[in-house]
């Protein structure tokens, strides 16, 4: 498979691998399909938590702003919550400056962005869509929050066009509605598996008992037995979290791996409350997330060797570094998510024709390759994606297994 991991693949009027990086990751997004036809995806780290973009803020919105578009040809809708108060508002900035970028470094996009603020509520949203699609938009690219989902697919079914949205609610996706989001099932699904390569078959798992407890632990108790694993010892955990962390400490004499999944702050306690329970964490291999990709896991003496899913590292650094350079301000590490749609579609509108964004062209099983690695939309409107196992280091995270360079099966 064509993808960033494979320099010296490239198309037709893509750049040689020493030239330019304008249209690289664009062309690269649609090799995939093209493979597949011939034949017959710290200001706001919020918005790093899978649950975090589930529900507008309480703040009230500024005043809406003005439609706009950027490029020209297939016209393509963008739905941001620019308006929005607080770092929903920022946040939506960082992700349109992505698409953006997007379309600059996409050799002769054939795309018109149709960028519509929909002023973080489900009704603004409606309306955008239903303007975008008024005036022509062949496909919807967000919006952010989970509530605001349904109410722009139920205007896209009117026209039989896709979404492919940025909220990690995998509840909200469906017919026609596709997730470019960070699910944690992914993340669950990659440690668990590489935990069992390397013989760590017996799981105890600690949980925060939320919404993204919830899928957690529905994602571990089908990965963990698909692996050939068992769970020894499982728990949720509120406020307090000694008592479980007590009660999961007592059972760990049975277990070869802890999973823990919560973001770095809570992490870090829950890691000292087993300590404080008496368990010793450095006999055990511990498993996390990649919530785990914060300065105070890495910092902290007890998760030295812990491993964690994540995208590698190295696309966004990139991303990171020519997005500097064009803004003069840091990316939110969702900001990823808007460019991977932009130069997705602008592929598919180049190779694919009148099917360009038709399910069957979307949920190619070979997938496509974006900033964070590959990526594929699943029929049930979730994606997965391939994702590297990252150590814990107090220099911070380090790649102990790369992210893989085709899906399986």
């Amino acid at each position: 498979m064509v993808g960033p991991r494979h320099p010296k693949s490239h198309l037709p009027g893509s750049p040689s691998p020493g030239a330019t990086r304008r249209t690289a990751l664009g062309l690269l997004l649609g090799a995939p399909v093209l493979s597949a036809c011939a034949g017959v995806q710290q200001s706001l780290s919020q918005f790093s938590n899978p649950f975090s973009s589930s529900a507008p803020p309480a703040q009230p919105a500024g005043p809406q702003q003005q439609a706009t578009t950027a490029g020209t040809g297939v016209k393509v809708g963008l739905i941001l919550p620019l308006s929005a108060a607080g770092n929903a508002g920022l946040a939506a900035q960082s992700m349109r400056n992505a698409a953006e970028m997007a379309l600059a470094e996409f050799q002769n996009p054939n795309i018109q962005l149709l960028i519509k603020d929909d002023n973080g509520s489900p009704q603004g949203a409606q309306a955008g869509a239903q303007q975008a699609v008024d005036e022509g938009a062949e496909i919807i690219l967000g919006p952010l929050f989970a509530q605001s989902v349904p109410a722009v697919a139920q205007v896209a079914r009117t026209r039989g066009i896709s979404v492919i949205a940025f909220s990690t609610d995998s509840s909200i996706a469906g017919r026609g509605v596709y997730l470019l989001s960070f699910l944690p099932e992914s993340d669950v699904n990659r440690i668990v598996e590489y935990s069992a390569s390397i013989g760590k078959r017996s799981v105890a798992v600690l949980v925060p008992d939320n919404a993204y407890g919830n899928v957690v632990e529905a994602a571990v108790k089908a990965a963990v037995p698909r692996r050939g694993g068992r769970i020894v010892a499982f728990e949720k955990y509120g406020a307090d979290r000694a008592t479980p962390a007590r009660t999961v400490a007592q059972q760990l004499g049975s277990a070869d791996a802890l999973f823990i999944a919560d973001d770095g702050d809570a992490v870090v306690s829950v890691a000292d409350a087993m300590t404080a329970a008496g368990a010793n964490l450095r006999n055990i291999q511990l498993l996390g997330t990649g919530l785990w990709d914060n300065p105070r896991v890495y910092a902290s003496a007890a998760l030295q060797g812990g491993l964690y899913a994540a995208p590698d590292p190295a696309g966004f650094r990139a991303f990171s570094g020519r997005y500097r350079t064009k803004y003069g301000a840091e990316p939110i590490r969702t900001a990823t998510l808007s460019y991977d749609a932009v130069a997705l579609v602008a592929a598919l509108a180049r190779t694919q024709g009148g099917q360009r964004f038709s399910s069957d062209v979307l949920t190619n099983p070979s997938g496509f390759a974006g900033i964070d690695g590959l990526f594929r939309f699943r029929a049930d409107g979730t994606n997965e994606r391939g994702l590297a196992v990252m150590k814990v280091t107090q220099g911070g995270g380090v790649a102990v297994a790369g992210s893989p360079k085709s899906f399986g099966a």
